[in-house]
């Protein structure tokens, strides 16, 4: 009898440390997703209010009441819209490009042995490691010399496939896809591009997901190479439009933070799209191992 009252007494114990466990576990995440979401509350906090509430001190923590008046403000002093339909051309096809180039260039490192492979990958990651704004003057003049300068293409050429991409593609190809599915596809005569299609693609859902809410959202936020690159004032990116907010010694933050607020909603949106997407794939893969 005390030896099973002592093992009762021991589950309890482990029990209630358990819950403990679980409970601090909830909370820390707790914390960590209201610290994560507290500078996207303040950004509707300074973008509803004005510049003297902004500045009050102690600050306002709650809304204020003028949001869409600031927001009106942005689309009358700057070509809110027509600059967002640039950006979302740039976004969508710099992220598309990138994503097939990446994923098809990733593939070949991955899975075939061809000459020189590794030295060609040392010097692709090699790119990675420079700077990219010692690139941005004979950039410039490479699009200037094709004619391209000022138009949308010298926005999504330069950047369709980027070595983080392709390193990240192939890292995630060496583990995600067997060998024998491979030569299996290889004995129905399938090629080297159909293997890509058929085969590999839908195993790369994950990573491209992640690829690309990555690359989408770096696009949408550029802000040096559209500046250097965009000379026609009428096609400007939404970045660089919203910079105009900006002026000297006579800036309206409150304006200028419901630019940032407009300007980051499409990118929640995309985030969230995403983001189900690669946990979806994430936890079927996860099943299915």
């Amino acid at each position: 009898m005390a030896a099973e009252r002592a093992t009762s007494d021991a589950g309890l114990v482990i029990g209630s440390g358990s819950r403990l466990s679980r409970a601090g576990v909830r909370l820390t995440l707790l914390f960590g997703v209201v610290l994560s979401l507290f500078p996207f509350y303040w950004l509707v906090v300074m973008a509803s209010g004005t510049t003297q509430d902004i500045f009050a001190y102690p600050p306002k923590l709650i809304p204020g009441p003028h949001l869409l008046d600031n927001m009106r403000s942005v689309i009358d002093r700057i070509d809110f819209f027509g600059s967002l339909l640039n950006t979302v051309v740039v976004s969508v096809a710099g992220t598309v490009l990138v994503l097939f180039f990446d994923s098809l260039a990733a593939f070949a490192f991955a899975k075939y042995d061809f000459p020189a492979r590794k030295l060609l990958f040392g010097v692709l990651l090699a790119t990675y490691m420079i700077p990219a704004q010692l690139a941005l003057v004979p950039q410039f003049v490479t699009m200037a010399h094709f004619g391209w300068a000022g138009s949308l293409k010298a926005l999504v050429i330069p950047g369709a496939a980027n070595a983080f991409g392709i390193f990240w593609m192939r890292q995630y190809a060496s583990n995600a896809l067997p060998d024998e599915l491979l030569d299996a596809g290889r004995i129905d005569g399938a090629g080297f591009f159909r293997l890509y299609w058929r085969i590999a693609l839908p195993l790369f859902r994950p990573a491209l997901a992640f690829l690309g809410i990555f690359t989408f959202i770096q696009l949408w936020n550029d802000y040096i190479w559209p500046l250097v690159v965009m000379i026609d004032p009428d096609k400007v990116t939404l970045q660089v439009a919203l910079a105009n907010l900006n002026v000297a010694y006579n800036t309206d933050y409150a304006v200028v933070m419901a630019g940032a607020l407009m300007s980051v909603v499409p990118l929640i949106v995309v985030f969230l799209i995403g983001a189900r997407h690669f946990l979806r794939d994430l936890a079927a893969g996860a099943t299915k191992m």
